[in-house]
Formats: structure tokens, sequence, C-alpha cells
């Protein structure tokens, strides 16, 4: 079983892209409810967004199983990412619009999460520190760039519209000043898109976890509002959204391996 897929670039560049995968294991799809059978919380069709980063000479992580069998950005001990508010955890049982992922009964106890978590987050995160390493080892430093996206309105996990560009770092301490710095002001450069940095989202386990500036490694999360490039209802893509998005994300990127 292939639970991610690495390609492996030639830039001091590393995409990880924890929530664009859509497979599911045999069986588990009728365990989910009816509205979950579609996985409405995918990242939808981040992998196509970024497809343009090979050119830049990225390597591009992708996992190829849905987040509802295990969340790659949440801690393994499943400890809250964000602490009196709302979310989902490590195996959610809930979706973003607050509504249960698995028909009655069938939620997974705390074996199958030990399991899931053996089989599905070990090996991404053990390629995940492996291909750091390997750029490390080979450029002296690298930039981990964590691309997320998520339905612009999500009252159960946020008030209001969220901004189009969502910039984590948290708080500042998972990449160096300098490079937070050169994208704030490249998004600041623009008036296309609505952004913050750290607000809603400051960035994940995986931001928080491998971001080590001190030790050569800038981890940066970037969480987009689909509607830029997507139809949120059906999930179609939208391809002059999508281009006009792709140069806004290429040219922050750019500025960040500057």
């Amino acid at each position: 079983m292939t639970v991610f897929t690495l390609e492996r670039g030639t830039a001091p560049l590393l995409i990880s892209l924890p929530h664009d995968g859509t497979q599911l294991p045999r069986a588990f799809a009728q365990r989910l409810s009816a509205p979950a059978r579609v996985l409405p919380d995918t990242d939808w069709q981040v992998s196509r967004l970024y497809a343009f980063a090979r050119e830049l000479g990225a390597s591009l992580l992708k996992p190829n199983y849905s987040r509802y069998v295990v969340d790659l950005n949440r801690p393994p001990d499943d400890a809250a990412l964000y602490p009196g508010q709302n979310s989902t955890g490590l195996c959610p049982v809930q979706r973003f619009d607050g509504g249960p992922i698995y028909r009655d009964g069938q939620q997974p106890d705390a074996g199958e999460v030990a399991e899931r978590r053996q089989m599905f987050w070990q090996p991404y995160h053990d390629a995940l520190s492996a291909e750091i390493d390997h750029l490390q080892h080979k450029h002296g430093r690298v930039l981990l760039w964590e691309a997320h996206s998520i339905r612009g309105q999500c009252p159960f996990l946020f008030d209001g519209p969220l901004p189009d560009f969502n910039i984590g770092t948290a708080d500042g301490r998972s990449c160096n000043p300098q490079l937070q710095a050169r994208v704030e002001a490249c998004l600041a450069a623009q008036c296309a898109y609505s952004w913050v940095a750290n607000g809603r989202f400051k960035g994940g386990y995986i931001t928080r976890h491998y971001g080590r500036p001190d030790a050569g490694v800038d981890a940066v999360q970037l969480e987009l509002a689909q509607r830029n490039y997507m139809d949120e209802d059906s999930f179609a893509w939208l391809p002059e959204r999508a281009a006009r998005l792709q140069v806004s994300i290429r040219e922050l990127l750019v500025a960040a391996l500057d």
C-alpha cells in the first residue's frame, strides 16, 4: 500500500500537501455519513494548483489517502493546535460544518486511531523528515511550504469570510524574520487578494514541528480560500481564477526563496 507520492526536485524547496489525498481504505466509505462520502473537507485540487512549482525545482510530497483517514497536519498525540476553538482531530469525527463524519456507532476507537497513525501518519512524516534532511544536506538551507486550502466561510471554525491568503508561521517562530518580511511585502504589493499573517491559521503541526529557522529549516503555511480557484460547492476547477492565483503563489514562492 502506497500512502504518499514524493516528486524530488532540484531547489531548496519542499511543498507538502497533507490534505490533498482522496483515497479511502476498503469498506471505509460504508462507515461514513452521506455528506462525508464526498470528502467535502479535502484541500481540493491543491496539487493541481501547485503543479507549476515543478518549474521552480520544488520537491512535492502528496498523500494518497483522505484526511478523514488521518490528519497528517495534527500532532501524533492529538493535542489541540488551537485550544478553546472548534477544530478537528488526528482521526476526525466532525466535518468542517460541525456534522458527523461517521454513521452512528462507526467512529474509530483508540486502537484503530493508533493503527491509522502507524499505517498512514508515520510514513508521511518519515518521508517529510527525510526529504528535509536531503535538501538541507544538498543546499544548506531549505524552505518547507505547507500548501492548504479551505472553504472561504466555515462558521464552525471561524467567524465571517476568510481572507484570500492566510500565512501561518507560528507567530514568527517557524521561519526567519527576513523571509516572512519578504512574503508579507509581496502580498502587500499586490491588490487583487486580501491577506493576513498569523490570523485564524497560524500553521498546523507540520509548520510548528519542522520549522527550525536557527537550524536552517524555514516553514510557512499558506491556507487559501478556495473561492479563488474553484467552485466551493461542486469542487470544479475554474481555469481563469486558478491561473491568476497561480501567478500570485509563484511570486510568493520566489520571494520566499530569494
